[in-house]
């Protein structure tokens, strides 16, 4: 891979990707606080996505940074920002893939999943990207890249002799096989379900009753599909550029790859929010309520009487809270 011309970041591109960075840092903490403030909704899968979230979280803010600061060379706050970008986004990889493997294990396998297996995540998606980043400052392999394989952030300098190998151990390695595990993973547990409503055949007569089963099951394996899918999705440009990049291709510098690029890179967590919190009945009928909820309170506000003392209202109740102990599921 011999040397490129930097590829220039246009304004109107840098803004779409910093809103997009904006947009996933919210989705993240929206999906973090969901899990703060609703303790009967913390099931094990709610847990690996917190921790998913979390990654996202770092990873938008590095890379709003990034952006924002439009670098030109290997400065000290390049490389800080590179590492962390390194990090949360290889982070992120790890996490993906091991809520997708925990559906697998315990869905397809029906194996008990303890505290050794959440061990065992914690380990491989917080502590092998941090080794990769660590190594990497440290062998100084993290720098300005020109935009030739970012959009405006740092990642692997391009200066380095040996750049393919620590872009695919920085990121592109895992990125190439999620794409292979994800689709495999999650078609499993489809058809595994699939399979458990046919042998329940003899019961859809009953079933049939419930006018809410077949809704759910379906949104569930619709979920199901678009997980890898969107995934895919969001990351291929990268992909692709990277390809580019390594065929010393100037279609690299195409300005809607760039921004699709962009966008990719940094909307995983506005993409997670949309998927597992406004698409999922439950959480939004929670914050739907919460919202009206709050609305109520201003509106009704007692004004003060001249004792300085405020009339008491009833407050508002949440009266999805049993239900929602329910209905809840791990979608």
């Amino acid at each position: 891979m011999g040397p490129m011309p930097p590829t220039e970041v246009y304004p109107f591109e840098r803004v779409i990707v910093l809103v997009s960075c904006v947009l996933s840092f919210l989705g993240s903490s929206l999906l973090v606080f969901t899990h703060a403030v609703w303790p009967e909704l913390r099931t094990r899968p709610r847990q690996l996505l917190l921790y998913l979230s979390l990654a996202d979280l770092l990873s938008a803010a590095s890379y709003f940074y990034g952006v924002l600061q439009e670098f030109d060379s290997s400065s000290w706050d390049c490389v800080l920002q590179g590492a962390v970008s390194t990090f949360s986004n290889t982070s992120s990889f790890f996490w993906t893939m091991a809520i997708a493997l925990y559906l697998y294990i315990t869905i397809v396998r029906g194996a008990p999943t303890g505290t050794g297996l959440l061990c065992f995540f914690h380990v491989m998606s917080w502590g092998v990207p941090l080794g990769i980043t660590v190594a990497a400052v440290v062998l100084k392999k993290i720098g300005y890249d020109a935009s030739n394989v970012s959009v405006g952030w740092c990642w692997i300098n391009l200066e380095a002799e040996d750049r393919v190998l620590w872009m695919l151990l920085a990121g592109k390695l895992w990125e190439l096989l999620a794409y292979v595990i994800l689709p495999v993973l999650y078609i499993l547990v489809k058809k595994h379900i699939n399979r458990a409503h046919a042998a329940l055949s003899e019961y859809r007569p009953i079933l049939a009753r419930a006018p809410a089963f077949q809704p759910r099951t379906s949104i569930a394996d619709k979920k199901l599909i678009l997980i890898p899918v969107i995934f895919i999705f969001l990351r291929i440009w990268s992909t692709v550029r990277f390809i580019l990049t390594l065929c010393n291709s100037y279609a690299v510098q195409n300005s809607v790859l760039v921004v699709l690029h962009g966008i990719g890179n940094t909307f995983q967590g506005g993409a997670n929010c949309i998927m597992f919190v406004l698409c999922t009945r439950v959480i939004r009928t929670r914050l739907l309520s919460s919202l009206c909820c709050a609305c109520y309170r201003g509106l009704n506000q007692p004004p003060q009487s001249l004792e300085g003392s405020y009339q008491h209202t009833e407050p508002c109740k949440d009266k999805d809270t049993e239900q929602t102990r329910a209905k809840f599921t791990s979608t």
